[in-house]
């Protein structure tokens, strides 16, 4: 298995695809409870990225999939995975890239776009208004406190809250790590983030139903040279939209 040591000692996973593209290579961060199988590969974006010759990189962020699960909220946040992945930048010796997060992994994107000078272009989803008003993905929709009783609950009948049911439900289904996953949603980055600053073309991509994407054309007019594309689906479906791959690997190829 293909992993690097970050810079506070834990143990991050990551997948490749090679290509034969003349552009960089893509790398794709998951979003919340995710890992890089089930947010990418499964929906098909990495399929539809390597037919058309991209390498592509994916990233199981610190306390998901196959990489290390502390259970310190000190150890986590998108910045730190923000951190995580400029180490595994700087391992590869990348020299230029293009980069796709979905919703926490939007966040972690938008974070490395404003530090690190690599990005070519920039791909966001599942993320609106809330990145403008809270700095973060919209905790207004699910609160921090009702994540805690889902992750901590043994029983999730008796979970109050509809929408943490349904992530709960998610940790169930891919076997998560709640303890570590409590940590991450008690760490989410809730503080400015300087969008004025982005340089590079970025395309947002928004889910018609998603909830947690509300308003995205508030994101989009806050960061220079980005579109929005509104697409069909919720906060869970609209990655699996077949627009969702054709327009990520649209804006991708574009020279």
């Amino acid at each position: 298995m293909p992993t690097f040591e970050a810079t506070d000692g834990v143990e991050i996973y990551w997948d490749h695809w090679d290509g034969d593209a003349e552009l960089p290579p893509v790398l794709l961060h998951h979003g919340f409870i995710a890992d890089g199988r089930s947010n990418w590969v499964s929906p098909g974006v990495v399929a539809a990225l390597t037919a058309t010759g991209r390498r592509v990189i994916a990233v199981d962020a610190r306390g998901h999939g196959r990489s290390g699960k502390p259970h310190d909220p000190a150890v986590y946040g998108e910045t730190r995975m923000a951190r995580d992945v400029i180490t595994l930048l700087d391992l590869l010796r990348v020299e230029q890239v293009d980069v796709a997060g979905y919703s926490m992994g939007a966040i972690v994107s938008l974070i490395l776009a404003t530090r690190d000078p690599r990005l070519r272009r920039l791909v966001i989803g599942g993320v609106g208004s809330a990145v403008v008003e809270l700095g973060g993905v919209d905790t207004r929709v699910i609160p921090a406190e009702a994540f805690r009783e889902a992750f901590h609950t043994d029983d999730p009948a008796t979970i109050t809250h509809p929408a943490a049911a349904g992530f709960r439900a998610f940790v169930d289904t891919v076997d998560g790590d709640r303890t570590a996953l409590a940590a991450q949603a008690a760490a989410l980055h809730a503080s400015p983030i300087p969008l004025d600053s982005i340089a590079v073309p970025t395309l947002l991509i928004a889910g018609r139903d998603d909830v947690l994407a509300a308003r995205p054309e508030l994101l989009a007019k806050a960061i220079p040279n980005a579109r929005l594309a509104v697409i069909e689906g919720d906060h869970l479906g609209a990655v699996r939209q077949p627009a969702f791959a054709d327009e990520l690997v649209t804006f991708l190829n574009t020279r």
